[in-house]
């Protein structure tokens, strides 16, 4: 932002009169320039005492931040109340600025009390740390990398892997009913249940209707019918506490089994419980084989013609630097994507050295996209860490001049699409340079480190706008007669950061993607929900 439109922006918020996509504008720029906070309380300041003295004011009225109405003042003492007013609010996006660079000890409830702030918050004991074939039932709806919530669970069939806050590693096998009661109790009603129970997590318990497992480490397994229930201890120690008959200790090679007929010793058999690395293994075989078909369809997917960009990242392409664009049949291709700053690691397939992240905040990948088009389609595969700053970005240009689009997400968990309609703004006449398409919001803290497929597709020709997660259409939004633009150019552009520092002007705005990418696609058509949903179900892992 140039000084001469930081000035403008001052001004319109001064005067009243600022739209909210520039309140926005100012607000990040606030946020990461403190020369600009400090030449803004000035402005303010100095506004409001010049006010104060031709209203006949004093200094402590106008340091006073009240509620009045505008309505019933005279337009002098009315600006002066406006100008105190927006002190505050500068106060306030300072605090906030402040706050969300301090760190946290998320542990301590007096701080949050004494301060104020309300920390974010998630609800369950464990996570699903990896499934293979799974089919859920009951109307459980689980994700790979998501907190679990409270509550009885149903494997329908397959495998789930769960890892509890108290380090406790679970292995199921479905069919199975089961409930993650606390980070050190867990209750099985039906199924084959795994538990591995590293040393803080000792006196781990299991229920069952037959009785308890106490774990005094390291590792055993359950095996609960309507008819029996089975208790195997495959290394280490537990207490076991039948319902109705007396408590024993079972040591590793033990096994008992319980029915209507009584508590029958016998020995434990490790082969008939699924281990955590067996599960690994078939995850890994499972990714593979999905991976391989993906890379295939994207041959096929190469000679599209509405494709213009493609970088699908791989361990062959992401040390060197250097993307390649998939894509060779479009009459506009896209450039190589060049990569800054941003460090390797696993994709979503779990390859190595196969996908960037963008923590570092100048990291980036640069490409020129050459060309006018009416429509876009935006698809990108993204793990997300944290959203700590208001804006995060996926697909920007170098400035934002008009015609051009802007994609990112907000601090809130909205996806955010703009593409700029009018070259200059006049928010006395209450004119906007563009519209922002948002969507609800779609993410929170709890699916940090899950790999997700976002898509937006603007359509010139139907006039609309859509976002997606997962192939799932997140919302809809009619793009407005005087917002329309037919005629979208990209240039130079960045996926996951905005803009270059220039020569005189070597600071720049935060607004790198704090997580990962593996893979991008920009189409220069509208693609349908059905296309959409078509390639989140050939691609997700």
């Amino acid at each position: 932002m140039t000084p001469e439109e930081f000035r403008a922006l001052v001004d319109a918020a001064l005067e009243g009169a600022i739209s909210e996509a520039d309140f926005l504008r100012l607000e990040a720029e606030l946020s990461i320039d403190p020369h600009a906070r400090r030449e803004y309380f000035d402005s303010v300041m100095l506004t409001a005492m010049l006010e104060a003295e031709a209203t006949g004011q004093n200094e402590h009225r106008v340091n006073q931040v009240r509620t009045v109405s505008p309505v019933n003042l005279g337009w002098r003492a009315a600006f002066v109340a406006t100008a105190a007013l927006c002190a505050s609010l500068l106060m306030l996006i300072v605090w906030q600025s402040n706050r969300r660079s301090e760190p946290k000890d998320s542990a301590s409830s007096t701080e949050s009390i004494a301060t104020g702030v309300d920390e974010q918050q998630s609800s369950g004991f464990a996570i699903l740390s990896g499934e293979t074939e799974s089919e859920w039932g009951g109307g459980s709806l689980l994700a790979l990398g998501e907190v679990v919530p409270p509550g009885e669970l149903h494997l329908r069939n397959g495998i789930a892997q769960f890892e509890l806050f108290s380090g406790v590693t679970l292995v199921v096998e479905g069919e199975a009913k089961f409930s993650i009661l606390s980070p050190m109790v867990v209750s099985v009603a039906s199924g084959k249940v795994r538990a591995r129970v590293p040393m803080p997590a000792h006196g781990f318990r299991m229920l069952t209707q037959a009785g308890e497992v106490v774990d005094l480490g390291t590792e055993f397994a359950v095996n609960v019918s309507s008819e029996q229930s089975e208790v195997h201890v495959l290394e280490g120690e537990i207490e076991w506490h039948p319902t109705g008959w007396p408590s024993r200790r079972l040591t590793q090679g033990e096994a008992t089994r319980i029915n209507s007929q009584g508590d029958a010793s016998m020995n434990s058999d490790p082969k008939a419980f699924i281990s955590t690395e067996e599960v690994q293994r078939r995850i890994r075989q499972s990714q593979l084989v999905r991976r391989d078909a993906w890379i295939s369809s994207c041959e096929a997917l190469a000679n599209d013609r509405r494709l213009i960009t493609h970088f699908r990242f791989s361990s062959q392409t992401v040390p060197q630097r250097l993307l390649p664009n998939l894509a060779i049949a479009a009459d506009a291709l896209a450039s190589e994507g060049a990569v800054v700053a941003a460090a390797t690691v696993q994709n979503r397939w779990s390859d190595l050295s196969s996908a960037l992240d963008f923590s570092p905040a100048g990291s980036r990948v640069r490409v020129h996209v050459p060309g006018e088009h009416r429509n876009l389609t935006l698809v990108t595969w993204v793990r997300i860490n944290s959203l700590d700053r208001w804006y995060n970005s996926l697909f920007l240009t170098d400035g934002h001049e008009q015609g051009e689009p802007h994609w990112q997400i907000m601090d809130d968990g909205r996806l955010f699409f703009s593409v700029k309609k009018n070259d200059v703004w006049d928010s006395t006449k209450g004119e906007k340079d563009k519209h922002i398409f948002f969507s609800p919001p779609f993410w929170n803290a709890s699916m940090s480190g899950r790999w997700l497929m976002l898509s937006t597709v603007y359509n010139g020709d139907k006039r609309e706008v859509l976002h997606y997660l997962n192939g799932e259409v997140l919302s809809q939004e009619a793009i407005p007669d005087e917002f329309l633009v037919s005629d979208i150019r990209i240039g130079d552009a960045s996926l996951c950061n905005w803009g270059l520092p220039e020569r005189d002007q070597p600071k720049f705005a935060i607004r790198n993607l704090n997580g990962s990418m593996d893979e991008f696609l920009l189409y220069s058509s509208p693609l349908s929900t059905e296309e959409i949903q078509k390639l989140y179900e050939a691609s997700k892992p």
